[in-house]
Order: C-alpha cells, then structure tokens, then sequence
C-alpha cells in the first residue's frame, strides 16, 4: 500500500498534474495539503472519476487539507482537537480496513508560523504543535498502525536543508520548533524516510524564488511520521523529486510510503 503526503499548493491550479500523478502512479491513499478551497469548490468528480474516494476539510483561499483513496474511509474526523475557537482548516484523519485490521491516516498542514517575530504566528505555530502532539499521544494509546502525513513546516536537522545558516532565524529551523518536532518524535513516531536512508541532500520543497529547483537550493519538510505498528509494516520511501520540473508545478513534491498491510 503506498501512502502519500504532498503540498498541492491550491488544488485547482495543480489538478491536471494531480490528475496525471495519480494515473501514473496509482498510490492507494494520498494527503494533500493547502488545497486552497472549500469543500464545495473541490473538484471530486474529476478526482473520483480516477477510482478515488474524497474527504476534505476546505477553506477559502487558503490552508486545507484533503484525503484522497482508493479504500472507503470510515470515522473522518476533520480539526484538530484542543482548541474549539481554530478556524483555520489544517487537520483531517480517516480510518481504513486492510487485511491485517486498520490503518489510521491523516493529513496535516502545520502552520508556517513567519515571521518568527510575529507575535501571534509564531506562538500559534507552537501552540499547534504543542495540540498536535497531545493528540498523536491519545492516538497511539490505541496501538494500531498510524500515519501522521503532512507538510509539517520543520526542517528537523541540519542536513535537511541546503544551507543550515540560511534558515537560522526562520520559524521552520528555529530551536524551539525543532525541539517541538524531537517532542513529537519522542512519543514513539518514526520518520519514515529516516527510517529508510540517511542520505543527505533529500529535499521536499522548492522555493520558487532565486533559481532555488535548478540550483537544489531546497528543504525537507514534508514528513510522514509512523506509530511503531506503521513503522514495522514499512517496506520503503521515495521522493517524487521529478515532479517538481513538470509545467505549473506545486513547490513541494510527493513524498510516498510504501507498506505491507497483509
């Protein structure tokens, strides 16, 4: 079973490569991000019409999140818990039958949280963080196989970015946002793709700013975190990098899963 995270960065300007993504790439259950529209504005039908079932949690303009499959999913829970006042749209989790039981599955888009100086971004970028954390404790507590997909807005280490003094005072580097990432980590999740290599030079994002695709100038932000019964079921990871030269690309790629649910 291969299960993705990717950016799409607005799902109506990037439906034709979704579309032709998932025709070539068949992946069983995909978490998209920033779909930038409401549920209602979301093209399901040219997205069904490949074999897929549709979940969203839209918003207008900006920020949503949405769960693609093959499967049905069962016990969609849209929002993350912790904070009934939230209005922005960056959490969506669904349940999926396999052979072996289920599996858990959703799609964050964890806020950026820039300027770092901001007095309001960055503290919520925390405070989210913080939220999520309590509910992948509650989660695990039901040791069953988890994906925690997304675009997570952390670049974890050093070598997970082109030039670590670039990124110094930037939300997605700072000391206190990776410290709440190695919290997070520090329940019991994996990162699948360290999981699988520790190949350095891995990036997931692109800026489309100053040449940063055709100089490699990226980050790895986009993360799947395993429970430890995910992570015994991982068979590998890939990297869609070749996605990013097709026309009118999103700046993250596909980032894949492939497990064995049997």
């Amino acid at each position: 079973m291969k299960i993705v995270t990717w950016n799409i960065n607005g799902i109506k300007a990037r439906l034709e490569n979704l579309r032709q993504w998932l025709s070539d790439f068949s992946p069983d259950i995909v978490c998209l991000q920033e779909i930038k529209s409401v549920d209602e504005g979301f093209p399901r039908l040219e997205i069904e019409s490949l074999g897929y079932h549709v979940e969203t949690h839209g918003q207008k303009g900006f920020n949503g999140v949405a769960i693609l499959s093959k499967l049905k999913p069962e016990d969609v829970m849209r929002g993350l818990p912790g904070d009934d006042s939230d209005e922005q749209s960056r959490y969506i989790e669904a349940v999926f039958s396999v052979t072996s039981g289920v599996v858990r599955v959703a799609s964050i888009y964890l806020p950026n949280g820039n300027p770092a100086d901001d007095p309001v971004k960055y503290p919520y970028k925390l405070a989210w963080m913080e939220r999520l954390r309590q509910h992948a404790a509650n989660r695990l507590l039901l040791e069953e196989p988890l994906v925690l997909a997304g675009d997570y807005n952390v670049i974890p280490e050093p070598h997970d970015c082109y030039d670590p003094a670039a990124w110094a005072t930037d939300a997605l580097f700072l000391p206190a946002t990776r410290a709440s990432f190695r919290r997070l980590e520090n329940l019991g999740l994996i990162d699948a793709v360290r999981a699988t290599t520790d190949q350095t030079q891995l990036y997931t994002f692109w800026d489309y700013q100053a040449g940063a695709w055709q100089k490699n100038n990226g980050i790895r932000i986009d993360h799947l975190l395993l429970s430890p019964e995910a992570a015994d079921r991982l068979v590998s990871t890939s990297i869609e990098k070749q996605v990013r030269a097709w026309e009118k690309p999103s700046d993250h790629v596909p980032v894949v899963g492939t497990f064995n649910f049997a």
